[in-house]
């Protein structure tokens, strides 16, 4: 059960840190397009710590296919 738990913590971080580096090194290059508070980007961190790395994905896949110009927008938490 440990292994489980280590394993999906490595995961979590691993995701973050994907997240993160996107933030940091292409997002600036990209005109802000996100219809959404928090930030799609942003939205992937705070599901993925809430909820794990499975569901945070699944959770951030289905928003990311919302965020579309024709989407309603708005506050949307995860």
């Amino acid at each position: 059960m440990f292994l489980l738990a280590a394993a999906r913590d490595l995961t979590s971080l691993a995701l973050v840190l994907a997240v993160r580096c996107y933030q940091r090194l292409i997002s600036p290059w990209l005109p802000n397009a996100c219809r959404y508070q928090p930030t799609c980007s942003e939205y992937a961190v705070l599901a993925v710590r809430r909820y794990g790395p499975l569901r945070g994905m699944w959770k951030t896949a289905g928003r990311i296919s919302r965020c579309h110009p024709w989407g309603r927008g708005g506050y949307d938490p995860p």
